[in-house]
């Protein structure tokens, strides 16, 4: 495992690249609506590193025992951010999700408080200030998991992005494939909404019978805004379904069931959501 360390640490070297083809690491440190934790200078460090790290420690991520293993002393890891023989940062496992990030079941109701108490722990033991003067391999996985601690932080924060990211590490939703078709229910209703968008935009463009148009698109607005809050309470149904089932151990198959639910949940409520977008946009292009 030493000799793993040393192969990766020159490999390191020989990789590193100039300051000027660095680029930054974006919005997941120093924006104005990172989490107050976050707004360290360790994001300069981020971003200057970031080429080096994607070499590195990525590639040592791949080559290590999985985790299993403490890469310093050989003892035990178990998965653990650090070992607790050494105390030495570990890389993760390669089927870290973000749940495990934080010691979590792949549960869908989450105690926000609990989560952000876990957050603050965790983002003051790994942040890089601690590992200053650590060795190269150790602040390189300092600054991946950081990184990976703040995206998983938002993530998981989110109702709505969790379950998206529970289905997407199932391989049940996959980004940029959601599927935007009219709810069978809701077909007459879109149709009627469709006309009614036109008839609006025809008016717009006369410059006659604006005003009379309004009313029933700021209507049928309302009301699919009831709609969606209708499918957001549906699918908080189906999240506790999830954890009951998780609670019980149960089958693979009744699990996958659920999740194929959710999926189409979403879906219909990525499509109403839109309609309601649509509308207000053209009702805002009218005032």
């Amino acid at each position: 495992m030493r000799q793993l360390v040393h192969r990766v640490k020159r490999a390191a070297r020989r990789r590193a690249i100039s300051r000027e083809n660095l680029s930054f690491l974006g919005s997941s440190y120093g924006s104005r609506g990172a989490h107050p934790l976050l707004r360290f200078p360790v994001a300069e460090r981020i971003a200057e590193t970031k080429g080096l790290l994607r070499m590195s420690v990525t590639q040592t991520r791949a080559e290590t025992a999985a985790g299993k293993s403490c890469w310093s002393c050989n003892a035990a890891a178990n998965g653990a951010h650090f070992c607790p023989a050494c105390g030495k940062i570990q890389p993760l496992p390669r089927d870290t999700n973000y749940f495990a990030l934080f010691g979590l079941p792949e549960r869908l109701g989450i105690d926000a408080g609990a989560l952000e108490q876990q957050f603050h722990k965790l983002s003051w033991k790994l942040h890089p200030d601690n590992f200053v003067r650590a060795d190269e391999f150790e602040r390189n996985l300092s600054l991946e998991r950081s990184s990976e601690l703040n995206d998983a932080y938002r993530t998981l924060s989110d109702p709505l992005a969790r379950v998206e990211y529970l289905l997407e590490h199932e391989g049940m939703r996959k980004e940029g494939t959601t599927k935007q078709q009219a709810p069978p229910e809701l077909l007459e209703e879109v149709f009627e909404l469709n006309e009614s968008l036109d008839e609006l935009r025809e008016a717009r463009e006369s410059g006659e019978g604006v005003n009379e148009l309004r009313g029933p698109l700021e209507s049928a607005q309302s009301d699919f805004q009831g709609k969606l809050a209708d499918v957001d309470g549906e699918l908080n149904a189906v999240f506790e379904k999830w954890d009951a089932a998780l609670d019980s151990g149960a089958s693979k198959d009744a699990r996958a069931a659920l999740m194929a639910q959710m999926n189409e949940i979403l879906n219909r409520r990525s499509y109403i959501r839109n309609l309601v977008a649509n509308v207000e946009q053209e009702l805002t292009k009218t005032s």
